[in-house]
């Protein structure tokens, strides 16, 4: 009986253990993530606009924003999804996978795929994140399979 007594406040406590809404770590303070893009290091700077965390799964973010590489802006709507969590006594990590889909305006229009990892410090005395850093790696591919390049966005 003590077993199975253990067994079900086990089953109960992972159940009830959900992730804490994080949609406005994505927000990155209304700055755009900025990086590269291509062979040529091209400059590329990403905004996201709205995040909101699925009902569903709260392991994944829907998104929108937009795109700016030279005078090419471009609105895009999207989903990260958290795949690993370590957490830290200095700094915790999250690891995901994004996926942000650009509006289909031509050839230079596409999807951008890849990993993130998000750092961060947790301050226990003033409860709020600190010291976070967010790295999107991935490949951006134009709809019509032509432009394929490599991607890297920071959040400072």
């Amino acid at each position: 009986m003590k077993k199975l007594l253990l067994l079900l406040i086990l089953v109960s406590n992972f159940a009830l253990a959900q992730m804490p809404n994080i949609s406005n770590v994505w927000l990155n303070n209304s700055k755009p993530y900025t990086g590269t893009i291509g062979n040529k290091k091209q400059e590329i700077k990403l905004k996201i606009n709205t995040s909101e965390q699925n009902n569903k799964n709260d392991q994944e973010y829907f998104v929108s924003g937009y795109s700016l590489v030279d005078k090419t802006y471009a609105k895009l709507e999207g989903s990260l999804k958290i795949t690993k969590y370590k957490d830290g006594k200095k700094k915790s990590t999250m690891y995901g996978e994004y996926e942000f889909a650009e509006e289909n305006k031509g050839k230079h229009s596409g999807v951008f795929r890849g990993k993130f990892v998000y750092t961060f410090k947790w301050n226990k005395t003033t409860e709020k994140i600190e010291a976070q850093d967010i790295e999107f790696v991935g490949d951006w591919k134009s709809y019509d399979g032509t432009l394929d390049f490599k991607t890297r966005l920071q959040n400072h």
